[in-house]
């Protein structure tokens, strides 16, 4: 019960953490376009953090890239165009999703690359290890008069 109590505390200080990284005075007052600048925010990776969107970090630059999307915005363009606007000075590494084209290749096909690697290792390794090898060396003559020296003799059956 305590280890839930635990957890519950956690959980919301992380979801308060995501919801005062966006200051105020950031904040649009016209609500269809905030909701759109949230939208946003949540598919652009801050690239101090690079594991949270601009919307969940508080780092510096995650407030200015905030800024320049809500600018964008109120200038008129498009959601698709913000994004344009953002990866153009920041690179497609900007997005949580990047697309997949060559640039990106690596990135996509990199987990399943070094899954197979793995696979194909522990494949060899095991192929490699036959039951032969698995079977002890026989006994040395030391040991096969130690080990009769331990034992007691055995009746035959008649």
């Amino acid at each position: 019960m305590k280890r839930a109590g635990l957890l519950l505390a956690f959980g919301l200080l992380a979801a308060a953490n995501a919801a005062f990284a966006i200051a105020p005075n950031e904040m649009l007052s016209n609500p269809r376009l905030e909701a759109r600048a949230r939208t946003i925010s949540k598919e652009l990776r801050c690239l101090v953090c690079q594991n949270e969107s601009i919307d969940e970090s508080d780092a510096p630059l995650a407030h200015d890239l905030r800024v320049i999307v809500r600018k964008r915005l109120l200038a008129g363009d498009s959601d698709a165009q913000v994004k344009q606007y953002i990866v153009a000075r920041y690179g497609t590494f900007v997005l949580m999703k990047p697309p997949f084209e060559a640039e990106t290749l690596l990135l996509w096909l990199g987990p399943a690359l070094v899954l197979a690697g793995a696979g194909a290792a522990a494949f060899f390794f095991y192929r490699s290890r036959s039951a032969e090898s698995l079977v002890p060396p026989p006994l040395s003559d030391d040991e096969k008069i130690r080990l009769a020296a331990l034992t007691p003799p055995t009746e035959t059956p008649r």
